[in-house]
């Protein structure tokens, strides 16, 4: 009863979060408007997703890192493997409904299999017994299916907390906070400490990539951006799309004459 009763309360707030996503786009579009296009074509807000980065980079820096920088020192290797695991694992759920979405068939098949074999035969996707037989993962979101059908990348955009993303990932982001496993857990502790935990855990595995680009990198903003870019560019190219949603480059259509 008390989840039947829930359900219009979650679409009211999906949709009070789609709103307000659309909003966020479109005032960053008109800043980017505003302030003229960056220097890469397809960052013309590049002013704005500066700042934005500044921001996240704090948040970072006096949170999620000192958070992850712990967990990594006190958490045995192989109970981080089996985290990477189980949660790799709830995202074969999304990675099937998508590649099914995109009519996929054997990366249908192989997601399918995946998680049957490491869900029952894993201790419930702690052990990734599919990579050791050698069945290929196909991890797919709804922003790659919305480029399997052609729609175009748009500009690059960093969002707060959540980083870098582009125009179509953004717009995604409803569809794939609604197909998340953890958000369907009823009991709230559980479900909130299942994100933080998985938060904690992406983080930890980024620790050395981000200790190399603040050491290596003469601008980080430039060099993640492009490499961000560069990784959605081959995960489509990977997934055979027919159609090539950047051929305008991912910049913002011309503006109509007067």
């Amino acid at each position: 009863m008390n989840d039947d009763h829930s359900r219009p309360g979650n679409l009211q707030r999906l949709r009070r979060w789609a709103g307000g996503l659309l909003a966020l786009t479109l005032l960053v579009l008109m800043t980017g408007c505003a302030t003229g296009p960056g220097k890469n074509p397809r960052d013309p807000i590049e002013p704005f997703n500066r700042d934005m980065s500044r921001f996240n980079d704090a948040v970072d820096s006096a949170i999620l890192k000192p958070v992850a920088t712990g967990y990594r020192e006190v958490t045995p290797s192989l109970v981080r493997t089996g985290v990477n695991n189980f949660f790799s694992n709830l995202g074969e759920v999304w990675s099937l409904f998508n590649n099914v979405l995109q009519l996929d068939l054997k990366g249908s098949a192989d997601t399918a299999l995946r998680f049957g074999i490491n869900t029952i035969y894993g201790l419930g996707g702690l052990l990734d017994i599919a990579s050791d037989l050698q069945i290929e993962q196909h991890k797919q979101d709804f922003g790659q299916t919305l480029a399997r059908y052609g729609v175009p990348t748009g500009p690059y955009i960093v969002l707060p907390l959540l980083g870098p993303s582009t125009l179509r990932d953004t717009l995604a982001l409803p569809v794939i906070f609604k197909g998340d496993v953890v958000t369907r857990i009823n009991d709230v502790p559980t479900r909130n400490s299942l994100y933080a935990l998985r938060l904690v855990s992406i983080r930890s595995n980024l620790l050395g990539a981000s200790q190399v680009l603040d050491e290596a990198a003469l601008d980080k903003y430039s060099f993640t951006r492009d490499v961000y870019l560069q990784l959605r560019d081959n995960e489509q190219r990977n997934g055979k799309h027919s159609k090539s949603e950047d051929d305008d480059g991912g910049a913002l259509p011309p503006e109509p004459l007067p």
